[in-house]
């Protein structure tokens, strides 16, 4: 069976409570994990250590917590209050992790859905989302991950072109992929607002609902969002039930031509974003 999963953010208890609902395999079944595998919650180090046990039965999106995981061990970005990652920057297996890390994927398109953990940008076709994820992932795992990560923030451009270069490319990529949540109906990104689609205001759309959106038609599975919630439509999952904010942790199966969803319940509730 083929499971997708919404944000993780260290919460393995949840997530150990979800496998076991689903009576989860690795031997059987695959799991696609939609990005945000650590952070807030209280068990990070714990989460990456049960993916990576399942070796090639479980995918894993980065997130735009991941990066920032990333950025703080490089040194590139100081540690938030709000910020559990210090058992995972302490650990005597601390570059082991960080490796792995950033040899996962940005984008994956499989068993009929195309993943991201945030979305992605109106111009974009599905095989182009895939093309510029896989540039970053070069990028991630390259040499020069310390400098990449310096140019990997910011939020200019706020609008794709195809002639972007360097690192205006690399972070308009990341932010499409990690962080959008809405954009005007000429396709600028919007950074600053974070409230559910209805509570929006009026100049902004979700960006699935972007005019002339060159993946309309594309099953698309995402996260990131848990003032959404669980979206459900044809060819759109939205699997961030705000699991760390004292929500649910959502799986969805869908292999077979069936959709399932399936949820457990939080134990921990975290401070307010």
């Amino acid at each position: 069976m083929h499971y997708l999963i919404g944000d993780l953010q260290g919460c393995c208890d949840a997530f150990e409570r979800l496998l076991a609902t689903l009576d989860f395999s690795p031997s059987r079944d695959r799991v696609w994990v939609l990005g945000d595998l650590v952070n807030r919650g209280p068990c990070s180090l714990r989460v990456l250590e049960r993916l990576a046990g399942f070796g090639e039965a479980a995918t894993c999106l980065l997130g735009n917590h991941d990066l920032h995981l990333l950025a703080v061990a490089h040194g590139v970005r100081r540690l938030h209050r709000s910020d559990t990652l210090g058992e995972i920057l302490c650990s005597p297996r601390r570059d082991h992790w960080l490796d792995w890390l950033r040899h996962q994927r940005l984008a994956v398109h499989d068993s009929g859905w195309l993943m991201v953990h945030a979305g992605v940008v109106p111009q974009w076709s599905a095989a182009q989302t895939l093309a510029l994820a896989g540039e970053v992932e070069s990028m991630l795992r390259s040499d020069d991950l310390p400098g990449f990560l310096q140019v990997m923030y910011g939020n200019e451009p706020a609008r794709w072109d195809d002639t972007l270069q360097g690192p205006d490319r690399w972070r308009c990529i990341v932010n499409a992929l990690t962080r959008i949540r809405f954009c005007h109906h000429d396709g600028t990104l919007d950074f600053q607002v974070k409230e559910s689609a209805a509570d929006a205001p009026a100049h902004l759309l979700p960006w699935f609902d972007a005019p002339e959106r060159q993946t309309c038609g594309t099953p698309i599975a995402f996260g990131h969002w848990s003032t959404l919630g669980r979206l459900e439509r044809d060819d759109l999952l939205a699997l961030d039930t705000g699991c760390v904010w004292g929500g649910q942790l959502t799986a969805a199966r869908v292999d077979g031509g069936r959709r399932e969803l399936v949820s457990v319940a939080c134990a921990q509730a975290q401070a307010p974003r």
